[in-house]
């Protein structure tokens, strides 16, 4: 019989850490799609987006950035797709590459939606200083630069 440890504070923090995660998550979800009908999981898409060059990126940079498979990213795409937020572009000069970027309908969203994703963060975080807040960040930006 196999006794599980006690956890370590290590442990701790990265079930901690998961279940903020879960919390954020929902938050969002509901804000977004009450507010604009998509997901944080749109949002996020659509953001990484809108901030790379030109408002596109290869598919599986995407699925990279994300953290999906080239078929979870195809499967978050085909919604937004078909509403008109995202569009696809082939590669001219490769057959086998094909970019995602924002339409002018989605970059307009991701602004109105962007206004919410704000507003949420500042109250669920309205109970740390400013300081604090930066200090996660960096702290959580470091450990997902090594992740």
């Amino acid at each position: 019989m196999i006794v599980p440890q006690e956890p370590s504070s290590a442990s701790e923090l990265c079930l901690t850490i998961a279940r903020v995660h879960a919390l954020l998550q929902r938050r969002f979800d509901s804000a977004l799609g009450s507010h604009h009908g998509i997901s944080f999981s749109d949002f996020q898409l659509m953001n990484h987006l809108h901030h790379a060059p030109g408002a596109r990126l290869r598919r599986v940079d995407l699925a990279e950035k994300l953290g999906l498979t080239a078929s979870g990213v195809t499967r978050s795409l085909l919604p937004l797709e078909k509403i008109g937020l995202v569009t696809r572009e082939a590669d001219p000069r490769d057959a086998r590459v094909a970019y995602a970027s924002l339409t002018p309908t989605g970059q307009e969203l991701l602004g109105n939606a962007g206004v919410t994703v704000n507003l949420v963060s500042r109250e669920v975080l309205r109970s740390l200083a400013p300081e604090q807040v930066a200090a996660i960040a960096a702290s959580l930006g470091g450990l997902a630069s090594h992740a």
